[in-house]
C-alpha cells in the first residue's frame, strides 16, 4: 500500500475510496511521528514526583522536546531541497525509539531535558518532511483534506497517547512506559517505508545563499508570516493549557488521580471530528472565517478551567481542544498553499514558529504558574488567543487560499 498521491506527469488520482485510503494513511503516520510529543505531559505529576522538582521545571523538561522540533523544522527548511522526503521520515522515526528507550532509566533531569531534545529534532524532520511531501504532491483541491488528515492523526496522538501513557506508568511503571513508546517508533518507521512512494524528485543542491533567500521570501510574504505567527500563538496556548491543568486536576477541589488524568484527555474526542472539516470549511468559506472560528472557540473555553467544577473544566479543554487543533489544521495548510515556491521551506518555518511558541509557552506559563497561580496562567493565554485572532482578522476577508 503505497501513498502514491499523483499519476503519471503529476494528475491527481482520483476516486473517492483511494482519497479516503490515503487520509487515513496520512493520519496513522502522523499519529506514529508525534505520538511521544504530548504523551508525556499525562505523567507530569508523576515525573514530578519521580526528580523530585517544581512542576515549572519538570514541565520545561518535558516540553523542552520543542527546542529540537524547531531548530530541526528550521534546519529542514533550509535544507528543503536537498533531503529525500521517503528516506527522511523512514530513518528520523527508526532513530526516534533510540532516546525513547533511554528515557526509560535517565537518572536525572538533565539527561532526561537532554533526550527529549533529540525526541524533538527527529520527530520534527519527520514532521515536516512529511508536511513538504503533501505540499508538493497534492493539487489545490486535495491538500486542504490531507493536511486535515494529517492533524486529525495529531489529535488521535494527543488522546491515545495520553491515556496510554497514563495508564503504562501507572501499572507498570515509568521504564515500561517508554519502552512501548520505542516500538511505536519502529512501527511508525515500518509503515512510513510502506506506505511512503519515493515519487518526491528533488530540484537540486541549491547553495546555502539561495536557502535563506527562500526563507526571507516566506517571511516578506504577508500570508504565510501570519500562517508563522498564528501558528506560534496555538501551541504557546495548547502547551500552555493541557500541561499545567494536570497541577489543577490533582490539587483540590478536583483532587482526581493519576489514572483518571489519562482519561480526562477524552476530551480530544471531538477533536477527532472536528478537525477533519477543516479543509471543507477553507474550501467554503475561506481562511480567515475558518481561523476566526477555531480561535475563538478556543477563546471562549478559557474561562471555564478557572470554575473549579470538574466537568466545566472538562467542557472548557474540549472545546479549546477542538478550537486549537481546528486552527491549527487552516493554519497548517495556509503555510503550504500560500507559499511561493519551495513549499518545503515554508512547511519547516511554520512548524519552527509553531514549537517556538510551544517553547515560550512552557517556559513564560511555567514561571506566571509558580509564581502567580491559575488564574493569572489562563489570563495570558487568553491575552495570546487575542493576539492570533487579531492576525486571523487582518487576513482578506474572502480569501481561499
Amino acid at each position: 500500500m503505497m501513498m502514491s498521491v499523483r499519476n503519471g506527469a503529476g494528475a491527481a488520482t482520483s476516486g473517492g475510496n483511494h482519497g479516503l485510503q490515503r487520509a487515513i494513511i496520512v493520519g496513522i503516520i502522523a499519529f506514529l511521528t508525534l505520538i511521544d510529543l504530548f504523551a508525556t505531559q499525562a505523567i507530569l505529576p508523576t515525573l514530578t514526583r519521580h526528580y523530585g522538582v517544581s512542576p515549572a521545571d519538570m514541565a520545561l523538561a518535558v516540553n523542552s522536546s520543542t527546542i529540537g522540533m524547531a531548530v530541526a523544522s528550521l534546519a529542514v527548511a533550509l535544507l528543503s531541497r536537498r533531503l529525500n522526503r521517503r528516506t527522511g521520515i523512514v530513518v528520523s522515526l527508526s532513530l526516534l525509539a533510540l532516546p525513547t528507550l533511554l528515557l526509560a532509566n535517565a537518572p536525572d533531569l538533565t539527561i532526561f531535558t537532554t533526550l527529549r531534545i533529540v525526541q524533538g529534532l527527529l520527530m520534527a524532520t519527520a514532521f515536516t518532511l512529511t508536511l513538504a511531501y503533501l505540499g508538493e504532491e497534492l493539487s489545490m483541491e486535495e491538500a486542504p483534506r490531507a493536511f486535515a488528515a494529517y492533524i486529525t492523526g495529531n489529535v488521535a496522538s494527543n488522546l491515545i497517547g495520553r491515556l496510554l501513557s497514563a495508564s503504562l506508568a501507572d501499572h507498570f511503571g515509568l521504564a515500561t512506559n517508554f519502552y512501548v513508546f520505542a516500538g511505536l517508533n519502529l512501527l511508525g518507521a515500518g509503515l512510513a517505508l510502506l506506505a511512503i512512494h519515493p515519487a518526491m524528485r528533488l530540484t537540486g543542491t541549491e547553495p546555502l545563499g539561495q536557502a535563506v533567500a527562500s526563507v526571507r521570501k516566506h517571511f516578506s510574504n504577508p500570508l504565510t508570516r501570519s500562517s508563522f505567527l498564528i501558528g506560534f500563538c496555538i501551541l504557546f496556548v495548547f502547551i500552555g493549557t493541557f500541561s499545567f491543568v494536570n497541577f489543577v486536576l490533582v490539587r483540590p477541589p478536583l483532587s482526581i488521580g493519576q489514572m483518571s488524568i489519562g482519561f480526562v484527555y477524552l476530551v480530544f474526542l471531538p477533536s477527532i471530528v472536528t478537525t477533519p472539516l477543516a479543509g471543507k470549511l477553507v474550501a467554503q468559506l475561506g481562511t480567515r472565517a475558518s481561523l476566526l472560528i477555531g480561535l475563538g472557540a478556543a477563546a471562549l473555553g478559557q474561562p471555564l478551567l478557572l470554575t473549579g467544577n470538574l466537568a466545566a473544566v472538562l467542557l472548557g479543554l474540549s472545546i479549546i481542544g477542538v478550537g486549537t487543533f481546528f486552527a491549527q489544521a487552516t493554519a497548517t495548510g495556509l503555510a503550504s498553499r500560500a507559499a511561493d515556491g519551495d513549499k518545503g521551506a515554508a512547511s519547516g518555518i511554520y512548524l519552527a514558529s509553531y514549537f517556538s511558541g510551544g517553547l515560550a509557552g512552557s517556559a513564560v506559563l511555567g514561571q506566571i504558574f509558580d509564581r502567580f497561580g491559575w488564574t493569572a496562567c489562563v489570563a495570558a493565554m487568553t491575552f495570546v488567543l487575542a493576539i492570533a485572532l487579531w492576525i486571523s482578522f487582518r487576513l482578506a476577508p474572502a480569501a481561499k487560499q
